[in-house]
């Protein structure tokens, strides 16, 4: 059961449904805290929490395997979030919001190409396509478009950098080692990288904002939610079902945002939002329909 695409599909949903949520709590924490700083203490939450869960040290690895470990750091952990905070800076965040979800075209054009997997067929471009029309529907909701070629040119780069990201975990996955463990590894490094960002931005420890109780609630939520499990999940997911097919549930991260916004900040739902939600969830099962059209030729 550990081994079934089921329990990979399961981990992947799981994932995007925390981190479609995460937007509430880092909304609450930038009253008082920088982008850089969240992410930094995140992180650093996150990798002491899977050195409590699991404190046994990963063995045998070879100079390869460890340059492979440092490249997913600096581009999951490191470059990720702080081009995307950068972009939400330049320009605005439906923007934003639309153009990372483009990850999964880089994902699979990049595991074509490097990991030479199956090359992506016509449901899954179709699938693309119908998503990014029903995330353009969310994200724009009640605003205008507006280009800021800078901004939009740093969050599409963060698309791809995430799809980089997904390669090289699938990679990683390869060498045999626990998901625990690896996953710790990457976050070590990620943060390593992290460290000199500090003094580009105005980075202050002060602890003494965590004597909120909100505030230390919330970031526990990002460390040991969103950072810790989601991204073992994640990789285990990438793990089980591939680089493409996990990525593919990044189309979700709007849709439970809307779904969020409506449950826990009591806003309404409008009938553009409802409609790019219905669009999303389309274009996502039309992504995964070969997949579904495999098991059922097997199961006949």
């Amino acid at each position: 059961m550990k081994n079934n695409p089921i329990t990979g599909h399961i981990s992947a949903l799981l994932t995007v449904i925390i981190w479609g949520t995460t937007f509430i709590s880092t909304k609450i924490l930038l009253t008082d805290f920088q982008p850089v700083e969240i992410l930094f203490f995140r992180f650093v939450m996150g990798f002491l929490s899977l050195l409590a869960v699991y404190p046994h040290r990963l063995k045998g690895t070879n100079r390869s395997q460890e340059l492979t470990f440092a490249a997913a750091g600096l581009c999951g952990i490191c470059l990720y979030y702080l081009l995307e905070n950068i972009a939400l800076t330049c320009t605005m965040a439906s923007n934003v919001g639309v153009i990372i979800s483009v990850a999964p075209f880089f994902t699979a054009i990049l595991s074509h190409l490097f990991l030479k997997e199956e090359k992506p067929k016509a449901s899954f471009f179709l699938g693309f396509g119908v998503a990014m029309a029903g995330i353009a529907l969310i994200s724009f909701n009640g605003s205008q478009l507006e280009l800021n070629p800078m901004g939009d040119l740093l969050a599409l780069l963060a698309a791809l950098i995430w799809a980089c990201y997904s390669i090289l975990t699938k990679k990683i996955s390869g060498y045999g080692y626990s998901t625990l463990l690896t996953t710790r590894r990457i976050f070590c490094y990620g943060i390593l990288f992290m460290l000199p960002t500090l003094f580009l931005f105005d980075f202050k420890l002060d602890l003494a904002r965590f004597k909120n109780l909100i505030y230390l609630l919330n970031i526990l939520f990002l460390g040991l939610g969103a950072s810790a499990l989601c991204f073992v999940t994640w990789n285990f997911a990438v793990k089980l079902l591939g680089a493409v097919k996990t990525s593919i549930y990044i189309y979700m991260v709007p849709v439970i945002t809307v779904i969020t916004s409506v449950a826990i900040l009591k806003e309404r739902i409008t009938s553009l939002a409802a409609a790019g939600t219905v669009l999303t969830l389309a274009g996502l099962f039309l992504s995964e329909s070969r997949l579904f059209m495999k098991k059922r030729a097997k199961q006949h």
